[in-house]
Order: structure tokens, then C-alpha cells, then sequence
């Protein structure tokens, strides 16, 4: 039927079918660009933007100190038996993972890697605890002591870091570790 109306709506010319081809061949190199890396714009991977010696010390230490929390906080939650303490360990894989995603991803952009991994002596010095041993280690070591040192960290990085992404995200974080090591002393208080 060449003159039925429907036959010839805009949905099926022909003019609008090859438009569609277009844009969908052009939708299609877009997404194989995006996939390999190759937008326009973009920094390449073999060249990639050096950062300062404080400022890849930053990396590794603030890359550790997450790693260590993450690790610290999935043997609370096998190795205590307080719901304060697991609740809170919870929390801090959820956090630190996601801040080491972000960081993660900062690190690849300048060519190097974030963390070296977790600390081994203090993940080693929580391993053979149980129970209320281990609750006091934990808190002690990795809750109170650890997000201390990460504030510290995180501060100097923020007030006096040379690479504006690295200072940025350090700032965007403080709040959050501070928060942390806020919610760990009470913790510590709770469990005296």
C-alpha cells in the first residue's frame, strides 16, 4: 500500500532511517573511543603528570593507612563478638574502600600506584586476639590510633599539597576521617 498514510509516516521514511544509521554509527565509534581510552581531551597513560615527592609520599601513606583500617576492620568482624564493634568496623571498610577507590583512581592518573597494602604489624599484632582482647586492640590500634595519624595525614595534605586533585580530595576526606576518629574515641570511651 505506497499511499496508505502509515505506511509513509516519519517513523519509517527513508530519510529518518538513514539518520538513525548515522547517529548510531557515530554513537557507536563514541562508545569504542570511551572503551579505549581514547577521548579527546584526555591525558594519556604513557604521559602522565608527575607528582612531588610529598605529594606520592601522600599516596603511599594515606593508600597504607586505608588498606591496614580495611583489613583491621574485616578481622573485627570474625574476631569480636561486641555489635558496637563490628557495627563500627562495618562502617569503616565501607568508607576506607570507597576513599580508596577515589584515591585509586588519582594515583593511576599520574602513573603510580595508591597502596603498598596493609600494615603488617598491626594487622599481625590483631591476628591471634579474640573477643574483648581483640576489641581492645582493634580500638587502640587501628580505630583511635590509626585515624589519628590519618588526620594528620590528611591535613597537611589538604593545607599544603602541591597537586590541586590530591588537595582536593584530601579536603573532600578530612571531614570523614575526623568524623571516624570522633566515632572511635567514643567507642573507646564505651569500651573502658
Amino acid at each position: 500500500m505506497p499511499n496508505d498514510p502509515v505506511f509513509h509516516s516519519r517513523r519509517t521514511s527513508p530519510a529518518r532511517r538513514a539518520r538513525m544509521r548515522q547517529w548510531l554509527a557515530g554513537a557507536s565509534v563514541a562508545a569504542l573511543a570511551l572503551g579505549a581510552g581514547i577521548v579527546p581531551g584526555a591525558q594519556a597513560q604513557d604521559n602522565p603528570a608527575k607528582l612531588s615527592a610529598a605529594d606520592q609520599q601522600f599516596v603511599q601513606d594515606a593508600g597504607q593507612a586505608g588498606a591496614t583500617e580495611i583489613a583491621a576492620s574485616k578481622l573485627a568482624l570474625t574476631k569480636s563478638s561486641d555489635a558496637q564493634v563490628k557495627g563500627f568496623a562495618e562502617r569503616m571498610i565501607a568508607d576506607h574502600s570507597k576513599l580508596a577507590r577515589n584515591l585509586d583512581v588519582i594515583a593511576k592518573r599520574h602513573g603510580i600506584t595508591a597502596a603498598p597494602g596493609a600494615d603488617s604489624a598491626v594487622v599481625g599484632s590483631l591476628q591471634n586476639l579474640q573477643g574483648a582482647d581483640f576489641d581492645k586492640a582493634y580500638i587502640e590500634k587501628v580505630a583511635v590510633g590509626g585515624h589519628q595519624k590519618a588526620v594528620e595525614l590528611f591535613k597537611k595534605e589538604s593545607e599544603s599539597g602541591n597537586d590541586a586533585q590530591l588537595k582536593n580530595a584530601a579536603s573532600k576526606a578530612l571531614p570523614i576521617i575526623e568524623h571516624h576518629y570522633e566515632m572511635a574515641q567514643q567507642l573507646a570511651k564505651a569500651k573502658a
